[in-house]
Protein backbone atom coordinates (compact mmCIF):
# COMPACT_ATOMS: atom_id res chain seq x y z
CA UNK A 1 0.00 0.00 0.00
CA UNK A 2 2.87 2.46 1.05
CA UNK A 3 4.91 1.69 -2.35
CA UNK A 4 1.50 2.75 -4.88
CA UNK A 5 1.09 5.67 -2.80
CA UNK A 6 4.84 6.53 -3.48
CA UNK A 7 4.10 5.77 -6.74
CA UNK A 8 1.52 8.27 -6.58
CA UNK A 9 3.42 10.94 -5.14
CA UNK A 10 5.69 10.72 -8.17
CA UNK A 11 3.15 10.92 -11.00
CA UNK A 12 1.66 13.99 -9.26
CA UNK A 13 5.25 15.62 -8.66
CA UNK A 14 5.61 15.14 -12.44
CA UNK A 15 2.47 16.81 -13.47
CA UNK A 16 3.12 20.03 -11.08
CA UNK A 17 6.66 20.11 -12.43
CA UNK A 18 7.97 19.16 -9.21
CA UNK A 19 11.86 17.82 -9.03
CA UNK A 20 11.69 16.44 -4.98
CA UNK A 21 9.56 17.12 -1.75
CA UNK A 22 10.23 17.18 1.30
CA UNK A 23 8.06 16.87 4.03
CA UNK A 24 8.11 16.83 8.47
CA UNK A 25 6.19 15.27 10.77
CA UNK A 26 2.35 15.35 9.86
CA UNK A 27 -0.30 13.35 8.22
CA UNK A 28 1.25 13.39 5.25
CA UNK A 29 4.80 11.90 6.12
CA UNK A 30 2.40 9.19 8.07
CA UNK A 31 0.19 9.12 5.13
CA UNK A 32 3.45 8.08 3.22
CA UNK A 33 5.79 6.12 5.62
CA UNK A 34 3.22 4.37 8.29
CA UNK A 35 5.62 6.21 11.03
CA UNK A 36 5.00 8.62 13.97
CA UNK A 37 6.91 11.69 14.52
CA UNK A 38 6.39 14.70 16.90
CA UNK A 39 6.86 18.31 16.08
CA UNK A 40 10.01 19.60 18.90
CA UNK A 41 13.58 20.92 18.66
CA UNK A 42 14.61 18.30 16.68
CA UNK A 43 14.43 18.55 12.76
CA UNK A 44 13.01 15.34 11.00
CA UNK A 45 12.53 15.40 7.11
CA UNK A 46 11.31 13.21 4.64
CA UNK A 47 13.38 13.55 1.31
CA UNK A 48 12.11 12.05 -2.23
CA UNK A 49 13.29 12.60 -5.23
CA UNK A 50 11.70 11.37 -8.45
CA UNK A 51 13.29 8.69 -9.83
CA UNK A 52 15.39 8.11 -6.37
CA UNK A 53 14.97 5.98 -3.24
CA UNK A 54 13.26 8.32 -0.23
CA UNK A 55 15.47 9.68 2.28
CA UNK A 56 14.59 10.59 6.10
CA UNK A 57 16.69 12.91 8.62
CA UNK A 58 16.26 11.99 12.59
CA UNK A 59 17.59 11.98 15.49
CA UNK A 60 19.18 9.23 16.75
CA UNK A 61 16.41 8.33 19.67
CA UNK A 62 13.80 7.55 16.42
CA UNK A 63 15.93 5.46 14.70
CA UNK A 64 14.45 2.39 15.99
CA UNK A 65 11.15 3.24 13.92
CA UNK A 66 12.71 2.39 10.61
CA UNK A 67 12.26 -1.19 11.70
CA UNK A 68 8.54 -0.75 10.80
CA UNK A 69 8.80 1.15 7.37
CA UNK A 70 7.59 -1.41 4.28
CA UNK A 71 10.03 0.32 1.71
CA UNK A 72 13.73 0.81 1.56
CA UNK A 73 15.33 4.40 2.53
CA UNK A 74 18.37 6.17 3.09
CA UNK A 75 18.20 6.92 7.12
CA UNK A 76 20.93 10.55 7.96
CA UNK A 77 20.57 10.38 12.06
CA UNK A 78 22.26 12.62 14.13
CA UNK A 79 22.82 13.08 18.24
CA UNK A 80 22.26 15.62 20.56
CA UNK A 81 24.74 18.39 19.94
CA UNK A 82 22.51 20.89 17.35
CA UNK A 83 26.32 21.71 15.97
CA UNK A 84 26.55 18.25 14.50
CA UNK A 85 22.83 18.22 12.19
CA UNK A 86 23.74 20.57 9.79
CA UNK A 87 26.55 18.18 8.32
CA UNK A 88 23.68 15.43 8.51
CA UNK A 89 21.44 17.73 6.18
CA UNK A 90 24.50 18.05 3.85
CA UNK A 91 24.82 14.73 3.64
CA UNK A 92 21.28 14.08 3.07
CA UNK A 93 21.21 16.71 0.44
CA UNK A 94 24.33 15.90 -1.58
CA UNK A 95 23.18 14.21 -4.19
CA UNK A 96 20.82 16.97 -4.66
CA UNK A 97 22.92 19.93 -5.07
CA UNK A 98 24.83 19.54 -8.53
CA UNK A 99 20.61 19.55 -9.95
CA UNK A 100 19.77 22.27 -8.51
CA UNK A 101 16.28 21.28 -8.14
CA UNK A 102 12.61 22.87 -7.22
CA UNK A 103 11.64 21.30 -4.11
CA UNK A 104 7.83 21.66 -3.17
CA UNK A 105 7.19 21.91 0.18
CA UNK A 106 3.72 21.52 2.52
CA UNK A 107 3.41 25.61 3.27
CA UNK A 108 1.30 24.86 6.09
CA UNK A 109 3.30 22.73 7.72
CA UNK A 110 6.86 22.98 7.06
CA UNK A 111 8.65 25.42 9.49
CA UNK A 112 11.34 27.72 9.28
CA UNK A 113 13.54 25.13 11.70
CA UNK A 114 13.86 22.75 8.85
CA UNK A 115 13.71 25.45 5.48
CA UNK A 116 16.98 27.17 7.45
CA UNK A 117 18.62 23.88 7.12
CA UNK A 118 17.41 22.93 3.53
CA UNK A 119 18.47 26.75 2.70
CA UNK A 120 22.11 26.14 4.11
CA UNK A 121 22.48 22.78 2.37
CA UNK A 122 21.03 24.07 -1.16
CA UNK A 123 21.94 27.46 -1.65
CA UNK A 124 21.24 26.76 -5.55
CA UNK A 125 18.03 25.23 -4.95
CA UNK A 126 14.67 26.91 -5.30
CA UNK A 127 11.44 26.19 -3.28
CA UNK A 128 7.82 26.00 -4.10
CA UNK A 129 4.40 25.55 -2.64
CA UNK A 130 3.64 22.17 -3.61
CA UNK A 131 -0.05 22.63 -2.89
CA UNK A 132 -1.00 21.14 -6.49
CA UNK A 133 0.96 17.97 -5.29
CA UNK A 134 -0.29 17.64 -1.96
CA UNK A 135 -3.65 18.64 -2.23
CA UNK A 136 -4.74 15.65 -4.63
CA UNK A 137 -2.41 13.10 -2.68
CA UNK A 138 -4.82 12.07 0.16
CA UNK A 139 -8.01 13.70 -1.21
CA UNK A 140 -9.25 10.50 -2.32
CA UNK A 141 -9.50 8.21 0.23
CA UNK A 142 -9.35 4.04 -0.43
CA UNK A 143 -11.97 1.51 1.46
CA UNK A 144 -9.83 0.95 4.31
CA UNK A 145 -9.57 4.90 5.00
CA UNK A 146 -13.38 4.90 4.67
CA UNK A 147 -13.91 2.14 7.33
CA UNK A 148 -11.31 4.27 9.74
CA UNK A 149 -13.57 7.14 9.44
CA UNK A 150 -17.12 5.46 9.52
CA UNK A 151 -15.68 3.91 12.67
CA UNK A 152 -14.47 7.15 13.87
CA UNK A 153 -17.92 8.91 13.69
CA UNK A 154 -19.29 5.42 15.15
CA UNK A 155 -17.21 6.29 18.64
CA UNK A 156 -18.08 10.03 18.23
CA UNK A 157 -21.97 9.27 18.40
CA UNK A 158 -21.55 6.88 20.93
CA UNK A 159 -19.59 9.02 23.31
CA UNK A 160 -21.71 12.06 23.02
CA UNK A 161 -24.66 9.23 23.26
CA UNK A 162 -23.50 8.92 26.91
CA UNK A 163 -23.19 12.25 28.05
CA UNK A 164 -27.03 13.09 26.56
CA UNK A 165 -28.07 12.14 29.58
CA UNK A 166 -25.66 14.79 32.11
CA UNK A 167 -27.03 17.72 29.73
CA UNK A 168 -29.68 19.90 32.15
CA UNK A 169 -30.44 23.19 33.00
CA UNK A 170 -27.42 24.16 35.66
CA UNK A 171 -24.58 22.14 34.06
CA UNK A 172 -21.99 24.30 32.51
CA UNK A 173 -20.41 24.24 29.18
CA UNK A 174 -16.87 23.11 30.37
CA UNK A 175 -18.76 19.95 32.83
CA UNK A 176 -20.03 19.02 29.38
CA UNK A 177 -17.31 19.00 26.99
CA UNK A 178 -14.37 17.68 29.91
CA UNK A 179 -17.19 14.27 30.26
CA UNK A 180 -17.63 14.29 26.17
CA UNK A 181 -13.78 14.00 26.55
CA UNK A 182 -13.74 11.04 28.72
CA UNK A 183 -16.20 9.15 27.06
CA UNK A 184 -14.64 9.56 23.42
CA UNK A 185 -11.67 7.70 25.44
CA UNK A 186 -13.90 5.00 26.59
CA UNK A 187 -15.65 4.11 23.76
CA UNK A 188 -11.87 3.88 22.38
CA UNK A 189 -11.03 6.61 20.53
CA UNK A 190 -7.13 7.15 19.79
CA UNK A 191 -6.11 9.55 22.35
CA UNK A 192 -5.05 12.32 19.92
CA UNK A 193 -8.65 14.43 19.12
CA UNK A 194 -8.68 16.07 15.96
CA UNK A 195 -10.07 19.15 18.19
CA UNK A 196 -11.30 20.13 21.73
CA UNK A 197 -15.05 19.75 21.81
CA UNK A 198 -17.06 23.08 21.17
CA UNK A 199 -19.80 23.21 23.86
CA UNK A 200 -21.71 26.14 23.40
CA UNK A 201 -25.20 27.33 25.45
CA UNK A 202 -27.34 30.14 25.10
CA UNK A 203 -25.21 33.22 23.61
CA UNK A 204 -22.24 31.47 23.04
CA UNK A 205 -23.80 29.38 20.53
CA UNK A 206 -23.73 32.03 17.95
CA UNK A 207 -19.74 31.79 17.99
CA UNK A 208 -19.46 29.64 15.44
CA UNK A 209 -15.80 28.32 17.29
CA UNK A 210 -16.80 29.26 21.06
CA UNK A 211 -14.15 28.08 23.78
CA UNK A 212 -16.23 26.08 26.88
CA UNK A 213 -17.15 28.58 29.52
CA UNK A 214 -18.55 28.07 33.35
CA UNK A 215 -21.65 29.66 32.16
CA UNK A 216 -24.50 27.02 33.21
CA UNK A 217 -27.21 26.12 30.99
CA UNK A 218 -30.65 27.91 31.52
CA UNK A 219 -33.86 27.11 29.99
CA UNK A 220 -34.78 28.41 26.90
CA UNK A 221 -30.72 28.04 25.14
CA UNK A 222 -29.96 26.57 22.37
CA UNK A 223 -26.71 24.46 23.05
CA UNK A 224 -24.03 23.51 20.19
CA UNK A 225 -21.92 20.74 20.60
CA UNK A 226 -19.45 20.07 17.58
CA UNK A 227 -16.80 17.36 18.67
CA UNK A 228 -15.13 14.41 16.94
CA UNK A 229 -13.11 11.08 17.60
CA UNK A 230 -10.35 9.86 16.04
CA UNK A 231 -9.52 6.29 14.54
CA UNK A 232 -6.11 4.62 13.53
CA UNK A 233 -5.46 8.49 12.57
CA UNK A 234 -8.55 9.13 10.49
CA UNK A 235 -10.77 12.15 12.30
CA UNK A 236 -14.54 12.58 11.99
CA UNK A 237 -16.04 16.15 13.15
CA UNK A 238 -19.97 16.61 13.95
CA UNK A 239 -21.99 18.86 15.35
CA UNK A 240 -25.35 18.38 16.77
CA UNK A 241 -27.91 21.27 18.34
CA UNK A 242 -29.90 20.44 21.34
CA UNK A 243 -32.98 22.82 23.47
CA UNK A 244 -32.80 23.38 26.93
CA UNK A 245 -36.29 23.58 27.60
CA UNK A 246 -38.47 25.00 25.72
CA UNK A 247 -37.39 27.53 22.49
CA UNK A 248 -38.86 30.73 21.57
CA UNK A 249 -40.49 30.46 17.86
CA UNK A 250 -37.64 32.33 16.42
CA UNK A 251 -35.17 29.83 17.81
CA UNK A 252 -37.58 27.24 16.65
CA UNK A 253 -37.56 28.68 13.01
CA UNK A 254 -33.83 28.83 12.53
CA UNK A 255 -33.03 25.17 13.88
CA UNK A 256 -35.90 24.03 11.15
CA UNK A 257 -34.22 25.80 8.88
CA UNK A 258 -30.55 24.98 9.32
CA UNK A 259 -31.98 21.20 9.44
CA UNK A 260 -33.30 21.61 5.66
CA UNK A 261 -30.43 23.27 5.03
CA UNK A 262 -27.86 20.76 6.04
CA UNK A 263 -29.86 17.86 4.34
CA UNK A 264 -29.88 19.78 1.03
CA UNK A 265 -25.94 19.82 1.23
CA UNK A 266 -26.00 16.18 2.45
CA UNK A 267 -27.84 15.52 -1.20
CA UNK A 268 -25.85 17.27 -3.18
CA UNK A 269 -22.40 16.06 -3.66
CA UNK A 270 -21.19 13.10 -6.13
CA UNK A 271 -18.68 12.50 -8.75
CA UNK A 272 -18.49 15.11 -11.32
CA UNK A 273 -20.20 18.00 -9.06
CA UNK A 274 -18.23 21.06 -7.84
CA UNK A 275 -17.59 21.68 -4.55
CA UNK A 276 -19.12 24.75 -4.31
CA UNK A 277 -22.27 23.55 -5.90
CA UNK A 278 -22.85 21.81 -2.38
CA UNK A 279 -22.45 24.86 -0.67
CA UNK A 280 -24.85 26.59 -2.90
CA UNK A 281 -27.76 24.00 -2.18
CA UNK A 282 -27.02 24.70 1.77
CA UNK A 283 -26.96 28.23 1.55
CA UNK A 284 -29.43 28.44 -0.71
CA UNK A 285 -32.08 27.62 1.94
CA UNK A 286 -30.77 29.52 4.46
CA UNK A 287 -31.03 32.47 2.33
CA UNK A 288 -34.50 32.00 1.42
CA UNK A 289 -35.47 31.93 5.13
CA UNK A 290 -34.49 35.41 5.21
CA UNK A 291 -31.08 34.71 7.05
CA UNK A 292 -28.67 34.08 4.59
CA UNK A 293 -26.09 37.55 6.25
CA UNK A 294 -26.14 35.32 9.53
CA UNK A 295 -24.79 32.34 7.97
CA UNK A 296 -20.86 33.39 8.02
CA UNK A 297 -18.69 30.43 7.50
CA UNK A 298 -18.62 27.80 4.42
CA UNK A 299 -20.93 24.67 4.31
CA UNK A 300 -17.91 22.20 5.40
CA UNK A 301 -14.07 21.16 4.37
CA UNK A 302 -12.40 17.99 3.61
CA UNK A 303 -12.10 15.58 6.39
CA UNK A 304 -9.48 12.04 6.75
CA UNK A 305 -6.04 12.71 8.93
CA UNK A 306 -6.66 16.29 9.41
CA UNK A 307 -9.81 17.88 10.72
CA UNK A 308 -9.73 20.73 7.65
CA UNK A 309 -8.19 19.15 4.45
CA UNK A 310 -9.28 19.31 0.56
CA UNK A 311 -12.17 19.72 -0.68
CA UNK A 312 -12.96 23.10 0.97
CA UNK A 313 -16.99 23.16 0.57
CA UNK A 314 -17.37 26.99 -0.32
CA UNK A 315 -19.06 28.62 -3.05
CA UNK A 316 -17.41 29.32 -6.16
CA UNK A 317 -14.80 26.30 -5.53
CA UNK A 318 -14.97 25.03 -8.75
CA UNK A 319 -12.80 21.55 -7.64
CA UNK A 320 -14.66 18.41 -9.08
CA UNK A 321 -15.76 16.30 -6.40
CA UNK A 322 -14.67 12.73 -7.05
CA UNK A 323 -15.28 9.11 -5.72
CA UNK A 324 -14.08 8.49 -2.19
CA UNK A 325 -13.62 11.91 -1.58
CA UNK A 326 -14.44 12.80 2.44
CA UNK A 327 -16.02 16.45 3.57
CA UNK A 328 -18.76 17.80 6.14
CA UNK A 329 -21.73 19.66 5.74
CA UNK A 330 -22.07 22.15 8.05
CA UNK A 331 -24.77 24.78 7.69
CA UNK A 332 -25.18 27.27 10.33
CA UNK A 333 -27.32 30.36 11.38
CA UNK A 334 -25.92 32.39 14.18
CA UNK A 335 -27.99 35.48 16.16
CA UNK A 336 -25.32 37.24 17.84
CA UNK A 337 -26.59 38.17 21.54
CA UNK A 338 -29.46 35.58 21.36
CA UNK A 339 -27.87 31.59 20.16
CA UNK A 340 -26.90 29.93 17.25
CA UNK A 341 -28.16 26.43 15.10
CA UNK A 342 -25.44 24.24 13.39
CA UNK A 343 -25.86 20.70 11.85
CA UNK A 344 -22.90 18.52 11.03
CA UNK A 345 -22.68 15.45 8.94
CA UNK A 346 -19.35 13.56 7.52
CA UNK A 347 -19.71 12.48 3.92
CA UNK A 348 -18.16 10.48 1.41
CA UNK A 349 -18.67 10.79 -2.36
CA UNK A 350 -19.62 7.14 -3.16
CA UNK A 351 -19.93 6.02 -7.28
CA UNK A 352 -23.41 7.71 -8.32
CA UNK A 353 -23.78 9.93 -5.36
CA UNK A 354 -22.85 10.67 -1.50
CA UNK A 355 -23.28 8.89 1.82
CA UNK A 356 -23.63 10.79 4.65
CA UNK A 357 -21.54 8.41 7.32
CA UNK A 358 -23.14 9.84 10.29
CA UNK A 359 -26.71 9.35 11.30
CA UNK A 360 -27.14 10.84 14.94
CA UNK A 361 -30.57 11.90 14.99
CA UNK A 362 -31.44 15.90 13.65
CA UNK A 363 -34.52 16.42 14.76
CA UNK A 364 -34.78 18.90 17.36
CA UNK A 365 -34.49 17.65 20.92
CA UNK A 366 -35.56 19.03 24.14
CA UNK A 367 -33.27 18.59 27.04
Amino acid sequence: MLNSRLLHLEALMASNEIDAIVVNPGPTLVYLTGLHFHLMERPTLLLFKRGEQPSLILPELESGKLAELEFPVTAYTYGDDPSTWQAEFDSALASWQKDSPVIGVEAIHLRFLEMEYLQKSLPGAGFASAAGVFNALRAQKDDREIACMRKAVEIAQNALSAVVPMIKPGVNEQQIASELVIRLFRAESDTELPFAPIVAGGPNSANPHAVPTTRPLQRGDLLVIDWGAAYEGYFSDLTRTFAIGALDDKLKKIYETVKSANEAGRLAGAPGKMAGLVDLAARQVIEDAGYGQFFTHRTGHGLGMEAHEQPYIFSGNELFLEKGMTYTVEPGIYLPGKGGVRIEDNIVVTADGCESLSDFSRDLRIL
